[in-house]
């Protein structure tokens, strides 16, 4: 539940709260043991100087006339806050028993000092350093030792400006956490917002770009392509739910309006024959654009290919020139291999044959039907990666106001009406070359011609982007 309700953008902020808070809390640690640590060392040092100091200034007298309290009068006017300074005759038996009750000092730290020849403790307020030293083949031992003001009052003056510190530190990372992953959210956001805007009525939105944030600029070009193809796929639905309907209510309106008028009075066999002729005629069309329909769906560009083989389009091309012929002889196809690599391998591409075949004749067929039968000119090429197929006749072209609706099924362009056809050859073909990965284009002048090319990816190319 809290998973939900919390938004990414919160768990962000906590996020950089914490990394922030911990680096804040590590540095903090780390100024203040090392200063505590530094603290220790250096009074260590001049308490060290201090008994050094002492030995020397012993071993310099004839005599040592230790005080009975142990404790020595002032070396000089520069002592150490509440400084008292000891020397000790080691006793016969090492035992330091008496002597530790006495200046309160434990007994393990004047054995530790025999047995290292220096050492050091501290009582929290008090810091004792203690050296041995020989003086007439006996054995004494210096201690000096002082409170460490510095560590006792100074020390919690450090800590009372590190916890300010630290608070001031953690109150401006929050507000700078907060900063960031607005700054950082803010464009997902007004992205999100903008999405939510687009619907079915308004596809024709789009994302705004981000120049100075690549990953952003990645995710709005890829949305707006997404965009692009449903939009495109609505318009493309809306064209063929308006086209179907036409095409189908024609022939239907024929039948029916047929069996209507042989229905209202009696009619002899001959005329009763005509009008089944009519009807059958009309059926026999509507079922050819039922046909058209279901295989501009069944090859759709999200269509599978059923058999995939490796093709050679050169001899792909050699079947449908010769299919088209016997199928008219008016056929005039010019096949130019002038452009033929030197290599055959480049002419293949990995498809299916049967479709291929289909979507090149529709083409070819087209150049010589709205050519009157005039040289249809169909030339072979190929690149190290691609293989092209370019078709081009004389005829009667397309309008320049009807480009963009070529490749809507049924659709034909409006100096076709002489020329027999259901206005599904080109969307049938564009679908089968989009299944196989290729492109295809179209260019044209009314009365000057048109030409189609088509490229398709060879074998080796599209092997090698399924790897």
């Amino acid at each position: 539940m809290f998973n939900k309700v919390v938004t990414t953008q919160t768990k962000t902020m906590v996020l950089l709260m914490v990394v922030f808070t911990t680096i804040i809390l590590l540095f903090g640690g780390l100024v203040y043991f090392s200063i505590v640590n530094f603290s220790h060392q250096r009074f260590y040092e001049l308490l060290k100087i201090r008994t050094t100091t002492i030995v020397q200034i012993e071993k310099g007298k004839e005599h040592l006339d230790l005080p009975e309290n142990y404790v020595l009068n002032s070396l000089n006017d520069e002592e150490l806050p509440m400084e008292k300074d000891y020397v000790f005759m080691v006793p016969a038996d090492s035992n330091f028993k008496k002597i530790s009750q006495e200046v309160h000092i434990p007994a393990t730290f004047f054995k530790n000092i025999m047995k290292n020849g220096e050492d050091n403790f501290n009582d929290k307020e008090f810091y004792y350093i203690g050296q041995s030293f020989k003086f007439h083949d006996k054995e004494y031992i210096a201690i000096a030792s002082a409170k460490n003001h510095y560590l006792i009052y100074y020390l919690g003056f450090l800590k009372r400006t590190l916890v300010t510190c630290i608070v001031l530190s953690l109150f401006f990372s929050m507000i700078f956490s907060f900063y960031l992953s607005k700054t950082l959210f803010k464009p997902i956001l007004k992205i999100t917002g903008k999405v939510k805007e687009i619907s079915s009525e308004n596809l024709h939105l789009r994302l705004e770009p981000h120049p100075d944030n690549k990953e952003l600029n990645e995710l709005a070009d890829t949305f707006n392509d997404m965009l692009n193809r449903i939009e495109t796929s609505f318009e493309t639905q809306n064209h063929l739910i308006g086209n179907v309907s036409h095409e189908l209510r024609t022939p239907l309106t024929s039948i029916m309006g047929e069996a209507d008028v042989a229905l209202s009075i009696n009619r002899t066999a001959d005329e009763y024959k005509e009008t089944l002729e009519v009807i059958l005629d009309e059926a026999e069309k509507l079922d050819k654009k039922i046909k058209a329909l279901l295989m501009i769906a069944q090859t759709g560009f999200d269509g599978k290919i059923q058999k995939i083989d490796k093709v050679r389009i050169d001899q792909l091309l050699w079947d449908v020139i010769e299919t088209l012929r016997k199928i008219d002889t008016r056929n005039n196809i010019y096949l130019d291999i002038s452009m033929l690599p030197e290599n055959p391998k480049k002419l293949k591409v990995r498809g299916n044959e049967q479709l291929l075949h289909l979507a090149v004749a529709n083409i070819i067929n087209n150049g010589c039907k709205y050519s009157n039968f005039q040289q249809v000119k169909v030339s072979l090429g190929a690149t190290d990666t691609d293989v092209y197929i370019i078709v081009k006749d004389n005829g009667i072209g397309i309008p320049e106001e009807e480009m963009n609706k070529i490749y809507d099924p049924f659709f034909r362009a409006s100096n076709t009406k002489n020329y027999e056809g259901y206005g599904i050859g080109l969307p049938l073909a564009r679908n089968i070359v989009r299944m196989h990965h290729g492109e295809l284009i179209v260019s044209s002048h009314e009365n000057q011609g048109t030409t189609v090319q088509l490229r398709f990816p060879n074998f080796y190319t599209t092997q090698a982007e399924d790897l």
